[in-house]
């Protein structure tokens, strides 16, 4: 066990509520969630921040001493990577995305540059037992993911966004749906239920309106995979559920044929029966049209209405209309419209 005074502890270990002057071991599980402390050896011009646990981006750089967790990613859009079979002090790794997940780098998009590499340092400590100075390996959330779980929304209205691919504007979209169903009154409970971990879209849901958020990181899972999305978002529609909001608003990270589960999630009978309504973001027409065409023949869904860059002017809001049917508003500029669409669907009392 040595001593170790760090620089940035990355939001992916939150929920360990870790300080500055931390303990760390050589020995390190090479397992999902497990906590490590690495040194930053490069600088980098682009893709060089960190979000902190406070939610606030802070640039890295070399000879920084960063806490993260280990984990992998296959970003459309980003790095690609896998976590390591086994790792020892002084073993090379690399920061795989903002919210400091931490594993080998397989692929680059080139816009993002090479990402950090770093030097292992070791596994970070936590000390369960008051009064014992028996530290063992810090692990990310809070909560235990119960696989068996059953679904229980308790009638609460549920609303679903799903996308073309990441970057299609899920989030804002989500934002502006709370937005406009907490202007109408409404207490909205929020969640992001796949993709990898990251609290930047949960903070601006917050931001939004959303009453109580929650992420899948909490219940120790760094990135979601079709195995372990269903349960996931069981677990926190329950965890929603229990608050007992008004309307319940989940963000589905990366798009519909991406390898984080959301074909997994959208499969599943119980959770497919408990969505109200769900938003489909596009990046342009075609992607709008594969996506209606998916959620119609693969999963049976009909979507409640069309947003993201598809709908950024009227031509691809027409186009939409026109040949699907589905209603097509933009939710950075048309938010009105967006909210008054779902709101008659949801809550036609109240219009």
């Amino acid at each position: 066990m040595k001593p170790m005074i760090v620089d940035k502890v990355a939001s992916v270990a939150a929920s360990c509520d870790l300080g500055r002057e931390l303990r760390i071991s050589r020995e390190i599980p090479c397992e999902e969630g497990v906590v490590v402390a690495v040194e930053v050896l490069n600088n980098k011009s682009s893709y060089n921040k960190l979000e902190l646990t406070s939610g606030r981006m802070a640039q890295v750089k070399a000879g920084d001493i960063v806490v993260g967790a280990l984990g992998h990613r296959h970003a459309l859009f980003g790095y690609s990577g896998h976590m390591p079979l086994s790792l020892s002090p002084g073993d090379t790794v690399n920061i795989l995305n903002l919210g400091g997940v931490i594993g080998i780098c397989d692929s680059v998009t080139p816009d993002r540059g090479s990402p950090f590499e770093c030097r292992v340092l070791g596994s970070v400590l936590h000390f369960p037992v008051l009064g014992e100075r028996i530290g063992r390996p810090a692990r990310v959330g809070v909560h235990h993911l119960d696989d068996s779980l059953a679904l229980n929304t308790d009638g609460i209205p549920v609303v679903a966004l799903a996308g073309t691919c990441m970057d299609a504007g899920k989030t804002a979209a989500a934002c502006a749906i709370i937005s406009r169903f907490s202007h109408h009154g409404l207490r909205v409970s929020a969640f992001k239920a796949t993709g990898v971990s990251l609290r930047r879209d949960v903070l601006a849901m917050e931001d939004a309106g959303a009453l109580e958020t929650g992420l899948f990181t909490d219940f120790g899972i760094v990135t979601t995979t079709p195995e372990s999305g269903p349960a996931l978002t069981r677990a926190l529609l329950n965890q929603m559920a229990a608050g007992r909001p008004e309307v319940i608003v989940f963000e589905l990270g990366d798009g519909l044929l991406g390898a984080y589960g959301v074909q997994a999630i959208l499969s599943s009978p119980d959770i497919r029966e408990a969505l109200d309504a769900v938003v489909l973001c596009a990046n342009d027409p075609v992607a709008a049209w594969g996506g209606v065409t998916l959620l119609r023949d693969t999963f049976n869904i009909e979507p409640a209405l069309v947003t993201g860059r598809a709908t950024d002017n009227s031509v691809g809001s027409d186009m939409i209309v026109e040949q699907l049917g589905v209603p097509a508003f933009n939710a950075l500029t048309q938010e009105t419209q967006v909210g008054a669409t779902l709101m008659q669907k949801l809550f036609p009392e109240r219009c």
